[in-house]
C-alpha cells in the first residue's frame, strides 16, 4: 500500500474512532480507558465479605454463593444503580427458582427438561420485557437450582432469602460508606465548554474588528461547532451526577450546587445555539468593507465583552480557572451600545449579530447576577 493509502486509511480509522465504531483491539476489549474507583473496589469487597458472614449465620447448611454474587454485582457507581441492579437480582433469582421448582416438581431432573427451563426461562424475560441483566439472571438461577439443589429440601427458598440478603448488604455499604457524588465532573465539563465558547467569542470578536482569511473563519466555525459534542459531554456528565444524587444521604448538601451547574449548562446552551451561528452567518456574508461600518468597532467590543463577562460567570464554578479570583470584577456588559444605521449591504448581517449577542448579552448577564445573589 503507498503512503497515501496508509494515510488516507488512518484517517478513516481516526474517525470511526471518535464515531466509536472503530474495530477494537483484544486489549481494549479487556481494558477500558476509565479506571474503576478503588474505593468501589473496597466497598465491593466489605460487601461481599459481609454478605457470605451473614448468609453463612442464617443459612449455615450451604455455602452462601448465591449471597456473595449478588453482593459483588449490586454495589455501583451510584446509590439509585445499586438498588435497581438489587431489584433486578433478586427479581431474577425468584423468577428462576420458581420455574425451576415448578418444572423439577413435575418432571424431575433430566438433561432435556434443564434445556427446555433455560428456554422457557429466557422466553419469560423476553414476554415481560425485563432488562437484560434480569433476564439473564433468571436462567443461571433456574441451571444452578435444577443441578445443585434438586435434591435438598428448601434449597430453592433458601436461595431467594440468601440473594435478597446478598443484596441489602450490598446497598447498605454503598449507602453507608462515602456514599458517590459524581460532581466533580460536571463542574470540569461546564468549565472547558464555558472557556472554549469564551474562546469563540474572542475569535467572533477579532473577525469583526479586523480583515481575515478564508482559512481564519473557517477555523473559527470549526471551533464553534465543536462545542455541540463539548455540551453533549456536560449534559451526559450532569445526567450522572444527578442518578448519583438520587436516594444519597448527602443529595441536601449538593442539592444547591447541582442547581447552580444546571442553570449554568441552559445558559451555555444558548451560547452553543447562538454563537455558531454568528460566526457562520458572518463568514457567509463577508467581504471587505464590513470593517468600515461605524457600528463594526463597538459590535466588536460588545463581543469581547460578552466572552469576558462568560469567563467571570464561569469562574464561580471552575476553582481553578484564572478568572475565578477575579469574583468582585465588574461584568463588562454594562454599558449602553449605540447602533449607527448600516450600510444596505451589511444591514442583515449587522442586524442578525445584533439580535444574536441580545440574546447572548441576557443570558450572560442574568447567570452572573444570580450567582453573585
Amino acid at each position: 500500500m503507498t503512503s497515501d493509502g496508509n494515510e488516507k486509511q488512518a484517517s478513516r480509522l481516526r474517525r470511526l474512532a471518535d464515531l466509536g465504531l472503530a474495530p477494537a483491539r483484544f486489549a481494549r476489549v479487556l481494558q477500558v480507558t476509565k479506571r474503576t474507583p478503588l474505593l468501589q473496589v473496597v466497598k465491593t469487597a466489605i460487601a461481599a465479605s459481609l454478605a457470605w458472614l451473614v448468609c453463612l449465620l442464617v443459612l449455615p447448611n450451604d455455602l452462601p454463593i448465591f449471597g456473595t454474587i449478588a453482593a459483588i454485582l449490586v454495589v455501583q457507581p451510584s446509590i439509585n444503580q445499586s438498588f435497581s441492579r438489587a431489584l433486578e437480582r433478586t427479581v431474577g433469582v425468584i423468577a428462576g427458582v420458581v420455574i425451576a421448582f415448578v418444572a423439577g416438581s413435575l418432571f424431575g431432573v433430566t438433561s432435556w427438561l434443564i434445556l427446555g427451563t433455560i428456554l422457557v426461562a429466557l422466553l419469560v424475560g423476553w414476554v415481560f420485557r425485563l432488562s437484560q441483566s434480569t433476564t439473564a439472571q433468571i436462567p443461571i438461577s433456574t441451571l444452578l437450582v435444577l443441578t445443585i439443589g434438586a435434591q435438598t429440601p428448601g434449597y430453592a427458598v433458601e436461595r431467594v432469602v440468601e440473594t435478597a440478603l446478598g443484596a441489602l448488604i450490598a446497598v447498605g455499604v454503598n449507602v453507608i460508606v462515602v456514599p458517590p457524588v459524581g460532581l466533580s465532573p460536571v463542574r470540569d465539563a461546564i468549565a472547558r465548554l464555558g472557556s472554549e465558547a469564551a474562546n469563540s467569542l474572542d475569535a467572533l470578536a477579532q473577525l469583526i474588528e479586523k480583515p481575515s482569511t478564508p482559512a481564519e473563519r473557517m477555523t473559527a466555525l470549526v471551533n464553534a461547532r465543536l462545542l455541540r459534542p463539548m455540551e453533549l459531554k456536560a449534559v451526559a456528565a450532569l445526567s450522572s451526577a444527578e442518578d448519583s444524587l438520587r436516594f444519597n444521604p448527602r443529595r441536601s448538601v449538593h442539592r444547591a450546587e447541582f442547581a447552580r451547574d444546571n442553570e449554568l449548562l441552559d445558559m451555555l446552551h444558548v451560547l452553543v445555539l447562538r454563537v455558531p451561528g454568528m460566526i457562520r452567518a458572518l463568514d457567509d456574508r463577508y467581504d471587505e468593507s464590513i470593517h468600515t461600518e461605524p457600528t463594526a468597532a463597538g459590535l466588536s467590543s460588545e463581543v469581547a465583552r460578552a466572552a469576558h463577562d462568560l469567563r467571570l460567570v464561569i469562574g464561580t464554578v471552575d476553582a481553578d480557572s484564572p478568572t475565578a479570583s477575579a469574583g468582585e470584577e465588574q461584568p463588562a456588559l454594562t454599558e449602553p451600545f449605540t447602533v449607527l444605521a448600516p450600510s444596505a449591504e451589511h444591514w442583515i448581517l449587522i442586524g442578525s449579530l445584533l439580535e444574536d449577542l441580545r440574546r447572548v448579552r441576557e443570558e450572560i448577564v442574568e447567570s452572573g447576577r444570580r450567582h453573585r445573589a
